[in-house]
């Protein structure tokens, strides 16, 4: 039987920790917060692919090792596999999560009906807190495949909440 983590204590480690990096350790400098959680990222991806891959022998490609992380290293983290996988067969990857598990207590419904403000420096500033929360993932899933030996660049957008896409771009 596998250790588990309770899904609330994750959301509020991950939660925490991007508003201690965010707001008390790099204030003035998100970009240097952004780093730090992408890095802690990369440690859990790395280490977690190494336990997910051990008993496997190594992918012959870059598509295999892709394909891994959408079916089933997604669904050891989030228990559901990556919605859509698209590639340009060039090195480049889209891994679409409909529902991304981080993000569905984010949504925040913007319509005029609720009440809800129309400010685009509000919304802006919504969408900053949103996209530093992505980068702990970004960094699992370069983690993850540079233990399999796949050297990336991973980066994230939001396309309506709680649907993001994460964008792996292969090294060469």
């Amino acid at each position: 039987m596998g250790r588990e983590v309770s899904e609330s204590c994750i959301d509020s480690l991950l939660t925490e920790m991007v508003s201690t990096y965010c707001n008390r350790f790099y204030a003035n400098k998100p970009e240097l917060a952004a780093r730090r959680i992408e890095a802690i990222g990369y440690q859990v991806g790395h280490q977690l692919s190494e336990r997910y891959t051990m008993d496997r022998p190594r992918f012959s490609d870059h598509l295999e090792a892709i394909k891994f992380i959408c079916k089933d290293f997604w669904s050891e983290l989030f228990k559901k596999q990556i919605d859509n996988l698209k590639t340009n067969h060039r090195g480049t990857f889209v891994l679409q999560d409909n529902r991304f598990r981080w993000l569905t207590r984010m949504s925040i419904d913007q319509s005029p009906e609720n009440g809800a403000s129309e400010d685009t420096s509000i919304m802006a500033d919504n969408k900053a807190v949103q996209s530093m929360h992505l980068y702990f993932p970004c960094g699992i899933i370069r983690g993850a495949l540079s233990n399999l030996g796949i050297p990336c660049a991973v980066s994230a957008d939001i396309s309506n909440l709680p649907a993001c896409s994460f964008v792996v771009r292969i090294k060469a």
